[in-house]
């Protein structure tokens, strides 16, 4: 695909993404209250890989200090007309990989399943690091995975040329045409690597195609529990909870995500107690566990 198609195609997903991507159940308030868990401690968020700005808008909307982190200046840019009237929030054009601010946080997410880019140990390792990096002592970091369904991979593997299926239609905003999005999959099993290629076909009052576009293929690391309890502790991150959902809820065999909340340790013992003594720890399952 040459130049002219790639900026059309990121154009294209940068425009659409926040009709085509919906919240997870729960999501945006569980991010709220870890949000206001490190405000309480006087500190701000950071969200790698920020997108077009779906979840760190909201949390500077409700008083977080907030930086967003993305690779893709087009997003960036939508992000920035996005929030053009919100003071409390900046963009940075940077590497999830190898990421310098300057600056420690209180919290650091990466949500909707964007640390599924990274492809290898030293690739996720390296993120990671950085995320330790620029956490304050003491600071949270939660990341959002898929919690992979084998039946489903076992699927992929047994075809792996995957035939475009429609997994969701949204509304184009620009146009106000619907956009059915339909997408090929396979897996990799050497390299727990999930392979999916999507089409966009935008549908006249109609329903007949009058464009349609098509992605280069986009590769997923498949990351399972263990393996990433291993790169938390490779870094020396420490792990306060996995759940299964937003609600708090533990992960088990039902669960369709991952949820991870782990901290940096403190520097020294007495720190937090000096420094933030009334903030205690982010749990959020004692008033989740029922809903």
């Amino acid at each position: 695909m040459g130049g002219g198609s790639d900026e059309l195609e990121v154009g294209f997903y940068a425009e659409t993404y926040d009709a085509a991507v919906p919240d997870w159940p729960g999501e945006i308030s569980f991010y709220l209250e870890a949000a206001d868990w490190a405000k309480s401690r006087g500190e701000a968020v950071l969200e790698l890989a920020c997108g077009t700005g779906r979840v760190a808008i909201r949390l500077a909307q409700a008083g977080a200090r907030v930086v967003g982190l993305d690779l893709s200046p087009e997003m960036l840019a939508m992000a920035g007309q996005k929030s053009a009237a919100i003071d409390n929030v900046r963009w940075v054009e940077a590497d999830m990989r190898t990421f310098d601010l300057e600056q420690q946080f209180g919290l650091i997410l990466i949500p909707g399943h964007a640390f599924h880019n990274l492809l290898t140990p030293n690739d996720q390792v390296s993120c990671l690091t950085c995320a330790k990096r620029h956490l304050a002592s003491g600071g949270m970091l939660v990341v959002h995975l898929d919690h992979q369904d084998i039946g489903w991979l076992g699927d992929l593997a047994r075809d792996k040329d995957g035939a475009f299926v429609e997994e969701e239609t949204f509304e184009r905003p620009k146009t106000g045409r619907k956009v059915r999005a339909l997408r090929a999959w396979s897996y990799e099993r050497s390299t727990q690597t999930a392979i999916s290629q999507t089409r966009w076909e935008e549908l006249d009052e109609n329903g007949d195609v009058v464009e349609s576009r098509d992605t280069e293929p986009i590769r997923l690391h498949c990351l399972f529990r263990f393996e990433v309890e291993h790169l938390m502790a490779r870094v020396g991150l420490e792990v306060s909870a996995t759940y299964g959902d937003f609600f708090g809820h533990p992960l088990d065999d039902d669960s369709s995500q991952m949820i991870w909340v782990a901290r940096r340790p403190e520097d020294n013992a007495g720190e937090r107690e000096t420094t933030s003594s009334a903030s205690g720890d982010f749990r959020p399952e004692a008033k989740r566990r029922d809903k």
